[in-house]
């Protein structure tokens, strides 16, 4: 049991090795583990959902996929709308990007809602550097296409010579925020359902202890304890979503300069 609602979220280590060569190490932390569990479970799920289409070609009823075949599919003709609707349908390359980022979030998340877990995105390091790494691949991604025209992004058109100054300054601070808004967005978010579930899930065990009556009114905050795990499984899914586009709407700002 934690003491802290904050204490869910502390990152341990979990074994070390130690070299005596330049003082080199080997580490792996709680946070670590979780990533691995979460990219194993992924993997496992596309292995599985195509399992049927990779069985033999004489085979007819490996031609009909699984329910979870129909399942992850449906999530890849969402996630491949997604794409059209932002990049456009000449920008497929990035469709297998989007997938990933929609599907290892997704996972992750709803793997975090596994009582006595740790959710993974609801550690600050992680989401930004998830979002500081896309920020900068997009930034390198719209240089390569448009040289030194990208700059223009910063100078809207028609805009007059006496503000330009400062339109560049705004617009400059407002695209440096992406750097920190899409990690600040999921992580916030997941750490406030999780410490109000805590929370919650707190104050219910100590009713159950006050007696019978008082375990009667428990069960108010019990259907309230239901209704945030609800929540936070929808939350999963929309983070998930969010995180997906607008990360695909950063690069379609990068590649069409607006």
């Amino acid at each position: 049991m934690t003491n802290s609602p904050l204490d869910q979220f502390e990152v341990n280590s979990l074994f070390s090795i130690s070299f005596p060569v330049m003082n080199f190490g080997l580490y792996l932390t709680n946070l670590g583990l979780y990533l691995i569990i979460a990219s194993i479970i992924l993997v496992l799920i596309f292995v599985f959902s195509f399992s049927r289409k990779l069985a033999s070609e004489n085979d007819s009823s490996s031609l009909v996929p699984s329910s979870w075949g129909v399942s992850t599919e449906s999530i890849y003709a969402s996630v491949q709308g997604m794409v059209k609707d932002q990049i456009g349908d000449a920008q497929t390359q990035y469709l297998p990007l989007a997938v990933s980022i929609f599907t290892f979030i997704l996972v992750a998340n709803l793997a975090g809602n596994i009582p006595y877990s740790l959710s993974i995105f609801s550690s600050a390091i992680l989401t930004m550097y998830l979002s500081v790494t896309i920020f900068l691949s997009v930034t390198v991604l719209g240089l390569v296409i448009h040289r030194v025209h990208w700059f223009a992004y910063f100078v809207p058109a028609g805009t007059p010579l006496a503000l330009a100054p400062l339109l560049v300054l705004i617009e400059t601070i407002s695209y440096l925020a992406r750097a920190v808004s899409l990690g600040v967005r999921i992580f916030s978010n997941l750490v406030a359902g999780k410490v109000l579930a805590y929370i919650v899930s707190s104050g219910i065990y100590g009713f159950f202890s006050k007696g019978i009556l008082i375990s009667i009114l428990a069960l108010i905050p019990v259907v309230i304890f239901v209704a945030l795990l609800g929540l936070e499984l929808a939350v999963a899914l929309i983070q998930s979503y969010v995180f997906t586009i607008l990360t695909c709407s950063y690069i379609a700002d990068s590649i069409k300069l607006h």
